[in-house]
Formats: structure tokens, C-alpha cells, sequence
């Protein structure tokens, strides 16, 4: 780690913040904007989960790698930052307050747990009642896993986001800013606003309510003194939308993306209960495919009909469908 007495490490911190920033910028305005318009596309799960994988690994390697590099050269400017943060007006009272209330910290855990879990029950049933789309901050709604494939790589996604995007955004990033400026207030708000301009693909309503979310986690992470509180609740948020919201309103979880590799356009809510085997009707193609082809990995989509045995979906009859197909719109 760099000195913070030694007189070139506030230009070498400036040089890397630079750096780091040119990188994100170039990534989201170029390369994240096209993906995702190219993702919206996809009515085939094997891209789709293709997709998913390939953001895994470099969302893990670049906020990952990111974090990193910083925490090596500025580390040391992250215990004074927090020291810093927490003089601030406001934050000594609530600090108190928590120490003075030792069952505090559960309570405020389990009522986050139960807030996640009725604002997911209110969704569903909206979203049941009104049989329309899953109302959403952000456009994010091709994201939505679509069968139980798709949602176990929604989970990897979400715990790799809350884990490498908090220890960039609260810990690595703020500490290479204040270690440059020496300015608190700028380590919070170029954060923030970078953790919010980084969703630049959701659309502006995406943007700003990342941005506000970000700095309720860096507020989390300034009362408990801890990484762990925002990477819990990130954790927890990203968890809801793209597991808990699909399971409980599209019933995703029923839904075996092998037997049915064609997906609705737009997740809407389920429109009857599952059936017991799981069985659904498989979802028509929609439009044209012509980007369908060859997956990611080089697979064929499985809709190409390459097994005999097997009927694709286009030319599968009504008696080859099972009787109790439940149609998800």
C-alpha cells in the first residue's frame, strides 16, 4: 500500500483513479448499453444463459479486480475515511443509540427479512390480480429469470453483485478518492453517483434509484462500521428481483428450461397455478430468430430440433403437449 506521507502517492492516486474510471466509462457507454439491448432480443434460454454466465465472470473479475488493485494501493485511507464519516453530524447519536441497544441490530435484521418478504407478496399479488407486467425501477425486466435454469445463475448473480460491488463502491473506490482529494464529501458522492452511472443500460429511472440506493448502503456501512451490513442487504435486494419476484409471480420455478427453451417476450404473472409435475405449455416463438442460432458456448439451441425423439417446439401438437399445461403469458 502507499505510503500516505510520501509525496507522489496523491498523483499516483489520481493517475489510478483515472485509469479506473476511463475503464468503467468505455465498458458501459460501449459494451454494456449493446449486451443488454442484444440480451432483450434473446427468446432462447441456452443464450440467455450464456449471457448470464458471461456476466458473471466479468462482473467477479472487473469489480473484483477493481477492488483489488485499489485496496493495494489505498487501503490505508480506509480506516480514516470511516473515522472521518462517522464524525458527521447525526451519525455519532445513531451509533450510540445502536450501542446502547444490543437487540437492536436483530430486530432491524428480522424486519428488513419480513419487509422483503410482504413487498414480494404484494407484487405477486398485483401482479396475479392484474395478470400485467412486474412492475419494476429500471429496465430490467428481460433480466427476470425465465425457468429454473436461468434462476439459479439470477442467484449467482445476485450474492457476486452484493459481494464485489460493495467492497468497489464503499470500500475501494472511496478510499482511492479520499486518498487522492482528501476530501470525505467527494469520496461519497463520486462513489455513489459512479455506482449509479454504471446502470447506465436500466434507463435514467434505473440510474437514479441505483444512485439513491447506493447511498443508503454506504450510510448502512457508515452506522455499522461494517462491509458486511450493505453486502448482506445488496445481497438481499438483487436476491428479491431476480429470484424471489420470479418464483412468486411467474412461478419460474416450475418451469424446466430443457423441455421448454422458448420464452414470452415480456415476463408477465403467472395466470393459473402450476401443475403438480411442474409442466407448462412451452412459450411460442415470437417475431424473427435469426439470432438464435449458435449459443455463446458454441451449443446449438436446443428449439433447432436436432433430436429426432424429441419434437421442437414449433411442431409439437396439441396431443404431444401434456393436459395439464399451465400457460405463463
Amino acid at each position: 500500500m502507499l505510503d500516505p506521507n510520501w509525496a507522489f502517492t496523491p498523483p499516483l492516486l489520481w493517475l489510478a483513479l483515472a485509469a479506473m474510471l476511463a475503464l468503467l466509462v468505455v465498458r458501459t457507454v460501449r459494451k454494456d448499453r449493446r449486451e443488454y439491448q442484444q440480451f432483450k432480443r434473446y427468446r432462447g434460454t441456452v443464450k440467455r444463459q450464456a449471457r448470464f454466465r458471461k456476466w458473471l465472470r466479468e462482473s467477479l473479475f472487473t469489480f473484483g479486480g477493481i477492488s483489488l488493485a485499489v485496496l493495494l494501493l489505498a487501503g490505508t485511507y480506509v480506516g480514516p475515511l470511516l473515522a472521518q464519516l462517522q464524525t458527521w453530524p447525526g451519525v455519532p447519536g445513531i451509533r450510540g443509540f445502536i450501542a446502547d441497544s444490543p437487540g437492536l441490530v436483530g430486530g432491524v435484521i428480522t424486519g428488513l427479512v419480513v419487509a422483503v418478504a410482504v413487498l414480494t407478496w404484494i407484487a405477486a399479488r398485483d401482479a396475479r390480480r392484474d395478470n400485467d407486467r412486474i412492475v419494476s425501477v429500471g429496465d430490467i425486466q428481460a433480466m427476470l429469470p425465465r425457468n429454473r435454469q436461468e434462476l439459479g445463475l439470477g442467484a449467482l448473480l445476485s450474492i457476486n453483485a452484493g459481494i464485489v460491488e460493495e467492497l468497489a463502491f464503499r470500500l475501494a473506490v472511496p478510499a482511492l478518492v479520499f486518498g487522492a482529494t482528501g476530501n470525505a464529501i467527494a469520496a461519497v458522492v463520486f462513489s455513489s453517483l459512479l455506482f449509479g452511472g454504471l446502470h447506465l443500460y436500466q434507463g435514467a429511472i434505473g440510474i437514479i434509484g441505483t444512485t439513491l440506493v447506493g447511498a443508503l448502503f454506504m450510510a448502512l456501512y457508515v452506522i455499522t462500521g461494517s462491509i458486511v451490513a450493505p453486502i448482506v442487504l445488496h445481497v438481499l435486494v438483487d436476491l428479491r428481483s431476480l429470484v424471489l419476484i420470479p418464483i412468486a409471480v411467474m412461478g419460474v420455478h416450475t418451469v424446466d428450461g430443457r423441455l421448454h427453451p422458448w420464452l414470452p417476450a415480456v415476463p408477465r404473472a403467472a395466470s393459473a397455478p402450476a401443475s403438480p409435475d411442474g409442466a407448462g405449455p412451452p412459450p411460442q416463438p415470437h417475431g424473427n430468430h435469426e439470432d438464435e442460432g449458435e449459443s455463446e458456448d458454441g451449443n446449438r439451441d436446443i428449439h433447432k430440433g436436432k433430436n429426432a425423439d424429441t419434437p421442437t417446439v414449433e411442431h409439437r401438437t396439441a396431443d404431444q403437449r401434456p393436459a395439464t399445461d399451465r400457460h405463463v403469458e
